[in-house]
């Protein structure tokens, strides 16, 4: 029996060592591909360049050295005169039905934002966790607290969108010095799930707006930043690093890049013919009823005359408007 019960042990023993061997290789594997726990960890702060180009294939024009796609920046400024109404109502119609969040607190209620969005994902301080964050934000070459590395990273046109999980209180996560830095990068301002501080501070820099769900004389605890430049939840939407973000009084739209384009050029002809429409009406010319259903052939004739007599009004090319006048059916 002592035998048999020697041969069993030694079976055992060969298997855990054998099962020992395959850990230490799966080990090794790693710091092969990541060079350490702490890289592979790294690789989830950032997003990287491939992982945001996947996300984002339908874009075929310039992309940022990280991989965000770079929307133009006339396609930019153009946006800011699309309404909120005609940017969801395009987005809609191409199967995106989740890209407006409103009810927020803005700081220039007057002033609409428009940029390309760089994303930063905040969590509840765990420990451990932040320390690990931490020593790869100094590797990484980051300098301070955390809540200013998406700021260092930040270029102009861009628009810094966080959420910081809709923490009030010790939740403010910029105050007017951090607002001035933001401003200076990116010429633009900030959209946070979450607060800030400073406010009359923040109002005084001119140019700077801010959409947030509160402000908080208090500053940032118990917090830690977890990601940048990586998929973000804002409201019932999801953000992806170089999203378009058309914010105004009434909310906020996020686009997709690669629609950026349609949503400007239909909301330019849609606001022309509702210019028309409404000088029509004042004028008496036609009835409510008549514009406000489909036109007869007799009102499209008057629009494209008076579009002809308006050039300067028309911010998209001929050729942009005669393929909008092909496919549109009144």
């Amino acid at each position: 029996m002592n035998y048999f019960k020697y041969i069993i042990e030694m079976q055992i023993g060969s298997i855990k060592y054998k099962v020992m061997k395959i850990k230490s290789l799966i080990v090794v594997a790693a710091f092969v591909a990541f060079g350490s726990p702490m890289a592979l960890f790294a690789q989830d702060l950032l997003l990287g360049k491939e992982q945001i180009i996947s996300l984002t294939s339908n874009w075929d024009g310039e992309r940022f050295a990280d991989g965000r796609p770079k929307v133009s920046d006339d396609i930019l400024n153009r946006t800011k005169k699309i309404s909120l109404e005609q940017a969801w109502s395009i987005l809609r119609n191409n199967g995106y039905k989740n890209q407006f969040c409103g009810e927020w607190l803005i700081v220039h209620p007057d002033q609409p934002m428009v940029g390309r969005a760089l994303t930063a994902q905040y969590m509840p301080k765990r420990v451990t966790v932040r320390e690990v964050l931490e020593k790869v934000g100094v590797e990484k070459g980051y300098i301070g607290d955390m809540v200013s590395w998406p700021i260092d990273l930040l270029q102009e046109g861009d628009l810094y969108v966080a959420d910081s999980y809709g923490k009030i209180n010790e939740g403010p996560i910029i105050g007017d010095n951090l607002g001035t830095s933001i401003y200076a990068k990116s010429k633009n301002g900030v959209v946070f799930n979450g607060s800030l501080r400073d406010l009359e501070g923040l109002e005084g820099i001119d140019g700077f707006n801010a959409f947030v769900k509160g402000s908080h004389p208090s500053y940032q605890m118990e917090m830690m930043l977890t990601g940048i430049n990586t998929l973000i939840r804002i409201g019932e939407v999801t953000v992806v690093p170089g999203d378009v973000v058309l914010a105004k009084r009434g909310g906020i739209i996020f686009i997709p890049p690669h629609l950026a384009e349609e949503v400007v050029v239909k909301g330019e002809f849609t606001s022309l013919k509702d210019e028309f429409g409404h000088l029509c009406l004042r004028e008496g010319r036609y009835t409510p009823g008549e514009i406000d259903a489909r036109w007869s052939t007799k009102i499209r004739e008057d629009f494209l005359k008076w579009l002809d007599e308006n050039p300067s009004k028309i911010r998209m090319t001929k050729a942009q408007l005669d393929e909008f006048f092909m496919e549109r059916t009144w």
